[in-house]
């Protein structure tokens, strides 16, 4: 407590320049915690956007199936899989694929149909609710269709319009059906806003002349399995299959991630190094100022060791205080980014991250890690600063300090 009492009377000697101080560790501290929270935050989102609404965490094949998307690389007995998956409490969704075109009128384009069923898609993922009109497909095959987007706005298509479906079926023979749009999908991300054309699985092996398997079955825990344990298990439930977890299904945005890491990374560094520049400017000056009352206490027998320990426990004290007033503030502005956040649709409109389509609406992610981090580093940043300071106090003549006015 005496060394507490002490230091808090020296740090005050100067009240000006060590609020000046305070204030600027504070705000370097504020603006980290938010800035991480908001990075945080919007990486997370991406992430949910790509696994919780299509990708999902992992994704079981066909061995081979991903280089050449043969409509024949099938899973066969998909039932048998899914069952042996829901006994281990994992979620999935069986999806067949087939290219083709849709018309309407005298516009056509080329689509990716996706044959899903659609009760089991509603309960493993986001993208049955993520609709800008309509409604998502029927538990029963009616001949329904959803579009993507764009692929609805290329064709000029709304709500119970009639597609023409053009496929060449497994058999050889050509695939020709009238489907009648049920739902528009809101942007997901460009391959799927510009192609996809989602179709009850039932109506999709009538289309396809596909009596049996599966291309994909799309695997969704909702974070409760890690990826490592998920590429750890799933080849062992589901053998002779090819297993791939969303970083290696989606390597652009797996990447930028990494990148987001290291970016930043240099972002804190910028401002911790900024901090401690400050510290150190203020720790020169005050000991600067107290060089007489040094060397007295060097001359009475103070070791060198305590008068470096002095000087750091009064940095890291200016660094304490500076902090808790950052987290106060820095928390609250990050709980009213979490709650409101930051609608950026005015600026950028729809933006897509490595493919995957990002809110426009960029909110914080509030976490002990976002708040600890520059927290602990600004503390022993700020001592590391005062170490040059204390050093030269500590190495002073006793004789030559006592002397200088």
């Amino acid at each position: 407590m005496g060394l507490l009492r002490i230091s808090w009377r020296n740090l005050w000697r100067n009240r000006r320049r060590t609020a000046i101080t305070m204030a600027a560790v504070a705000l370097n501290a504020i603006i980290l915690i938010t800035t991480y929270s908001l990075m945080d935050g919007m990486l997370r989102q991406t992430v949910l956007n790509a696994t919780e609404l299509v990708t999902g965490e992992a994704q079981i094949h066909s061995p081979g199936y991903l280089s050449d998307r043969s409509i024949y690389k099938t899973l066969e007995n998909p039932q048998a899989i899914l069952q042996t998956l829901r006994e281990q409490s994992i979620s999935a969704a069986p999806r067949a694929y087939g290219y083709g075109l849709v018309s309407r009128g005298t516009k056509s384009a080329g689509a990716l149909f996706w044959g899903v069923q659609p009760e089991r898609e509603k309960t493993t993922f986001d993208l049955p609710t993520h609709l800008a009109e309509g409604s998502f497909l029927s538990p029963n095959p009616q001949k329904g269709i959803v579009l993507g987007k764009k692929l609805a706005r290329s064709l000029n298509a709304r709500l119970g319009a009639e597609i023409v479906l053009l496929v060449q079926a497994a058999d050889g023979s050509l695939g020709n059906e009238l489907f009648t749009v049920t739902g528009i999908l809101k942007s997901v991300g460009e391959g799927i806003d510009r192609n996809a054309a989602i179709i009850h699985l039932e109506d999709y092996r009538h289309l396809f002349v596909l009596p049996a398997g599966v291309h994909e079955i799309a695997v969704n825990t909702g974070g409760r399995v890690s990826l490592d344990k998920l590429s750890a298990i799933l080849p062992r439930l589901v053998p002779d299959s090819e297993v791939k977890t969303w970083r290696q299904l989606l390597p652009a945005l797996s990447d930028m991630l990494q990148l987001s890491g290291a970016s930043m990374s240099l972002f804190g560094a910028i401002f911790f190094a900024a901090a401690g520049l400050g510290v150190m400017n203020t720790m020169l000056m005050t000991t600067y100022e107290r060089s007489h009352e040094f060397g007295l206490l060097k001359a009475l027998g103070t070791s060198p060791w305590r008068i470096v320990r002095d000087v750091a426990f009064e940095a890291w004290l200016m660094a304490a205080v500076s902090t808790v007033f950052a987290v106060i503030l820095g928390v609250a502005a990050t709980l009213a980014l979490q709650e409101y956040g930051l609608d950026t649709s005015a600026l950028a409109g729809e933006t897509t991250i490595a493919g995957v389509v990002f809110d426009p609406v960029w909110r914080a992610a509030l976490s002990i890690e976002a708040v600890a981090a520059p927290v602990v580093i600004m503390w022993i940043v700020c001592v590391l600063a005062a170490l040059y300071p204390a050093a030269m106090s500590a190495r002073l003549d006793p004789v030559k300090s006592m002397h200088r006015v």
